[in-house]
């Protein structure tokens, strides 16, 4: 088996969700070893988020979970409770890195605070995922990542265009803000890894979520900081193009320069409204962009995504396909890059995940194991690695430590 980019690289996690899951899920997918605790009981709260697999409600089969913790191995562990504590601080020896999404103030009232596991692993890495950060009059917030999303300033933003400017603050499907803190996280803590091999001491990194999406709008967060504009949806979006309707669903086109639009105008064949004053240069047409968008859908609509997709791009005109995501999953491409894998999972069978979207010529990318199962390695971890006897689980187990 060929070796991994982080491989030797030990990595603990007390997260649940998205953030942090998924930024030690990046850091398995490139080689770490990374050790899963979950609550006794009840585990990560995605386990309860669907979809689910046959959309059978079950903590095994979370698909979100399944994903986020691919590579991983599990346990179980109270890290609240006295003997809790003491296997964490154990784990924490072994570790380079910790990455964890408590309440600021939370690791400190568990005496598992940086400057005290420091001293028992002075080249620990200790990540922090929070709302709003460690410091701050905001760090003790609780935040949902709806929350969050809109404390960002993504939310004013959207949807963009001038003919969204009346509608309500709208949050993007998915967990856009989570993840993006996530491989945030990932980032910074492949720096401090990369500066550790120079130093040779562990760093504290304290991620903000709302910090994180904000780096999303880098550009409109210094306008307003040094020219006082605030960045509306007017200046958002596409004046004309963009995402419209088309024979089988929606196509995606910009024609920003002058000479994209004379070709698409050719590609048009040459219709009589294109030659319209209205449409003469860049200006006039994103001042009747409307206008502009309704006489382009009429025309659109008489043609397939394919079509406009490889005979636009042939001519010159920057066309793409709206996607769905069976779309993508039957897709020649992706199926030719290899990007969807099966992985075997023991409650779901054969399912197939996304990859990595990346290709290393001398570390690829691999399925090590399938998320775990609810305390999956308690034996491998806590017998096999740190010394405790098989007998000592069971009375673990009925004192709620694992």
């Amino acid at each position: 088996m060929p070796k991994r980019a982080l491989e030797g690289v030990k990595v603990l996690e007390l997260c649940q969700g998205v953030a942090g899951p998924y930024c030690t899920k990046l850091l398995a997918d490139l080689g770490a070893e990374v050790v899963k605790i979950e609550r006794p009981g009840g585990g990560d709260a995605a386990r309860s988020l669907p979809p689910f697999f046959h959309d059978i409600p079950d903590p095994e089969r979370s698909g979100l979970f399944l994903y986020l913790n691919t590579n991983k191995l599990g346990v179980t562990l109270n890290v609240t409770t006295a003997t809790g504590k003491d296997i964490f601080q154990e784990l924490v020896k072994q570790a380079d890195i910790l990455v964890e999404d408590n309440p600021p103030q939370w690791m400190t009232e568990q005496g598992l605070d940086y400057e005290s596991l420091q001293e028992i692993n002075p080249r620990l890495i200790m990540t922090s995922i929070t709302p709003f950060g460690q410091t701050g009059p905001y760090r003790d917030y609780k935040a949902y990542p709806l929350n969050v999303f809109h404390c960002g300033g993504e939310g004013y933003l959207t949807p963009g265009g001038v003919e969204n400017v009346g509608r309500p603050p709208l949050k993007v499907g998915g967990f856009l803000v989570e993840y993006d803190s996530g491989l945030s996280a990932a980032i910074a803590i492949l720096a401090a890894l990369y500066w550790r091999r120079k130093s040779g001491g562990g760093q504290r990194i304290d991620i903000s979520k709302q910090e994180s999406l904000m780096a999303l709008n880098r550009l409109d967060m210094v306008r307003s900081a040094n020219e006082g504009e605030v960045i509306t949806r007017a200046k958002q979006g596409v004046p004309y193009g963009g995402a419209l309707p088309c024979k089988d669903g929606y196509t995606v086109f910009i024609t920003w320069e002058s000479v994209q639009w004379d070709r698409l105008v050719a590609f048009m064949e040459n219709p009589e409204w294109a030659n319209d004053d209205k449409f003469e240069d860049y200006a006039d047409r994103v001042k009747h962009g409307e206008l502009l968008n309704a006489l382009l859908t009429e025309w659109l609509v008489n043609h397939t995504q394919e079509e406009l997709y490889h005979q636009g791009q042939a001519t010159g005109v920057p066309f793409a396909m709206v996607y769905t995501s069976k779309d993508l999953v039957d897709s020649a491409h992706l199926k030719a890059r290899g990007f969807f894998v099966e992985i075997d999972h023991p409650k779901t069978g054969k399912v197939k995940y996304p990859s990595a979207p990346y290709q290393f010529s001398e570390t690829p990318w691999q399925v090590i194991r399938p998320a775990p199962l609810l305390g999956e390695h308690n034996e491998e971890i806590f017998v096999r690695r740190l010394g405790h006897r098989r007998e000592e689980l069971a009375k673990l187990g009925a004192a709620g430590v694992i």
